[in-house]
């Protein structure tokens, strides 16, 4: 049997430039956002824990204890969240082609999550209390320590895309690398800002 060909006319009309390339862009989006999901679930359930055992265990701080420094804990808390609005920026420069203020953007993300994560390294030198102290010590550890291996991969992640921005014409079309990773960053600061209300507030 003849198989039957389409005409040349006929198959661009069917399939429009940049079609499939929005669809994979549109999937990748997609399966990033179903990560982002399942890493949600694990934050939760670490929260639940902890608002389970901080109501149902009897001297819930360590002994001599009495409660966490809050204010360099909020200046770190500041700068992270400030973050998210200067990726945001970066996304915007990129738009607009303007690489340098793109890169100069990303850059000053980077310097304010390596400033929280130094932040919270003095901090955990600080305190009276390690890992190993209880639940409330267990738990503040897990918690803080799983954050920050957030921060550091997204860190990691501004910079990989930093380097690629030196690629002649990697940015030109489609930024799915910038998105995700721009979306990664926020979904991390809105994660401390619940921790930083269950640790520091809630205390």
């Amino acid at each position: 049997m003849d198989s039957y060909i389409v005409p040349k006319e006929l198959e661009n009309h069917s399939h429009p430039a940049g079609e499939h390339g929005h669809d994979e862009e549109g999937n990748k989006m997609f399966g990033f956002i179903v990560f982002l999901l399942s890493e949600s679930v694990i934050f939760l359930s670490f929260f639940a824990g902890y608002i389970v055992y901080k109501l149902t265990t009897p001297n819930w701080l360590p002994p001599g204890v009495e409660g966490l420094e809050v204010r360099e804990p909020a200046i770190n808390t500041v700068v992270l969240v400030a973050s998210s609005f200067v990726i945001y920026l970066a996304e915007r420069a990129l738009q607009r082609h303007n690489l340098w203020g793109f890169r100069l953007f990303l850059l000053a993300t980077m310097a304010m999550g390596s400033y929280f994560l130094v932040g919270q390294a003095i901090e955990w030198s600080n305190l009276a209390f390690g890992f190993t102290t209880g639940t409330f010590g267990g738990m503040f550890y897990l918690l803080t320590g799983f954050h920050g291996l957030h921060v550091l991969t997204g860190i990691l992640l501004q910079l990989i895309i930093l380097i690629r921005s030196f690629i002649p014409g990697n940015y030109e079309s489609g930024h799915f690398g910038v998105n995700a990773t721009s979306l990664f960053w926020h979904f991390v600061d809105v994660i401390w800002i619940v921790l930083f209300v269950l640790l520091y507030i809630w205390q």
